[in-house]
């Protein structure tokens, strides 16, 4: 493939491309693009009865290299074309002149609160939605507060990996390790330990006492990886990280005396305090005197994540501002001058991955106690992707950028399960969620290319002389760590 034009002199002049370079450069690219995607996407083999069969889609492997010279055309007469450019300057310069409002600005000091309030109205909102006949389509009133809560354990997740990669700079690609620790820690101790220690009369109450036992666990599990990657940097700290989340999962799976390998553990499920959600005898509805409905069960686990994500905000945030969250950022910007300022980077990196650990592990026992069921299958590679990518997309350190990214993400997964009218169009047995993953693959590509600072590129500084103003993110660095 023929590489985009570039400048031809000082001033930036890109070289002008004639018409019959341009189809020259297509083909080139058409030629390249289908040869690539014939063994990757027009032949498929299938298994049909013990037999292999061989199956070809070059369908579709021509529409996506349609697609991909499409795409580059599109750059050609849109973004490498010199004349389209000096246009966009002219009308870029005249625009200057006139006042501009920023309404970034104007508006941020009312987006938290706006995002509370309606954190707290939803379940609210929803039912009353649900009473009068108003419901977005094919996402009932339950669906929706479980998606809700669904999306706060991710955001959690964000705030907790943001204290590692977006304070500290500390790139972690294993992060869902500290997932699985609070969870499996919450599925023993509730189903074996404790019966065992104190009796089967204090299961009810399980997740209330096991809740802060599996984020000290997990915590201690981060020192744990702390300790032998304090002198690794970038790329080899992200494949040790990694290699750790490899081997809790493969622990997980192959310890079945202790976890029950592949078929995972039933456990308790969250309880109003020793009530359970159940139409029986001294249940939640039973002890209120109201009638059963399942409803209440889903707005208590929505309520219960929110003020444990609340409070993970809080607690970061006010972390931030105390002397560990500053030596964080320091660490972040420039190790060797933080070193010089005699900072212990030793106790820096340990507190930074203890601290997200926590949070992991908080989430995780919460997850637990949400679904009634862990097994390995739920802490792979592609959630530490996913939550390191909530992260990025957010703009690190940023945590209100978190909420956006995370909702956005995990939000457009559900969304594609209701994408029925692709099935008219893709090949029989294929679902459209099997491509959420390229949609959000596609998000970073356009993130990096618009906002490679995320959604939120302002940052409040830690400290300040007489007055705070925001700061853009192009000034805090990306962290070396």
């Amino acid at each position: 493939m023929s590489a985009a034009p570039k400048s031809g002199s000082a001033k930036g002049d890109a070289k002008v491309l004639s018409m019959q370079e341009i189809v020259k450069d297509l083909l080139i690219t058409a030629f390249i693009t289908f040869p690539i995607l014939v063994p990757i996407v027009a032949i498929r083999t299938q298994l049909d009865q013990g037999v292999l069969t061989w199956h070809t889609r070059y369908w579709l492997a021509l529409s996506l290299a349609a697609a991909v010279v499409a795409g580059r055309a599109l750059l050609h007469i849109f973004v490498w074309n010199p004349r389209a450019a000096a246009s966009l300057d002219v009308s870029a310069s005249a625009k200057s002149t006139a006042p501009r409002t920023n309404w970034g600005e104007k508006l941020g000091p009312y987006v938290a609160p706006g995002l509370l309030a309606f954190g707290i109205l939803l379940p609210i909102l929803a039912h009353i939605g649900h009473a009068i006949g108003i419901e977005i389509p094919n996402f009932g009133e339950l669906r929706l507060i479980d998606l809700a809560g669904y999306i706060l354990i991710y955001i959690m997740l964000g705030w907790g990996l943001n204290v590692v990669v977006g304070l500290a700079g500390l790139l972690d690609l294993g992060y869902v390790a500290f997932y699985a620790v609070g969870a499996y820690s919450y599925a023993l101790l509730s189903t074996v330990y404790f019966p065992r220690w104190f009796g089967s009369g204090v299961i009810p109450f399980a997740f209330y006492i096991t809740f802060p036992v599996a984020g000290l666990l997990a915590a201690l599990w981060g020192v744990i990886l702390g300790f032998p990657v304090l002198r690794l940097r970038g790329d080899y700290l992200a494949i040790v990280t990694l290699a750790f989340g490899e081997i809790i999962r493969l622990v997980l799976i192959n310890w079945f005396s202790f976890t029950s390998g592949p078929q995972g553990i039933n456990v308790p499920k969250l309880t109003f305090f020793g009530l359970k959600f159940r139409d029986e005898p001294g249940g939640f509805a039973d002890f209120f005197h109201i009638p059963f409905d399942r409803i209440h069960s889903y707005i208590f686990l929505y309520y219960m994540i929110f003020v444990l994500a609340l409070a993970t905000y809080f607690i970061t945030k006010k972390l931030r501002r105390l002397p560990i969250g500053r030596a964080w950022e320091a660490l972040r910007e420039d190790e060797i001058a933080c070193r010089s300022l005699g900072i212990n980077t030793t106790t820096t990196k340990l507190t930074a991955f203890a601290t997200g650990a926590m949070f992991g592990g908080f989430a995780g026992s919460f997850f637990a106690a949400r679904q009634g069921f862990v097994s390995p299958e739920s802490f792979v590679y592609i959630e530490s992707a996913l939550i390191l990518a909530i992260v990025v997309l957010g703009g690190l350190g940023s945590q209100i950028g978190i909420v956006f990214s995370a909702t956005f993400i995990m939000g457009s997964f559900e969304i594609f399960r209701e994408m029925d009218f692709l099935k008219a169009v893709l090949p029989a047995g294929t679902e459209p969620i099997q491509f959420r993953m390229i949609a959000v693959g596609l998000a970073m590509v356009l993130m990096m290319l618009f906002r490679p600072r995320g959604f939120v590129t302002k940052r409040e500084p830690t400290v300040y002389l007489k007055e705070s103003k925001a700061i853009s993110g192009d000034l805090v660095a990306e962290g070396h760590g």
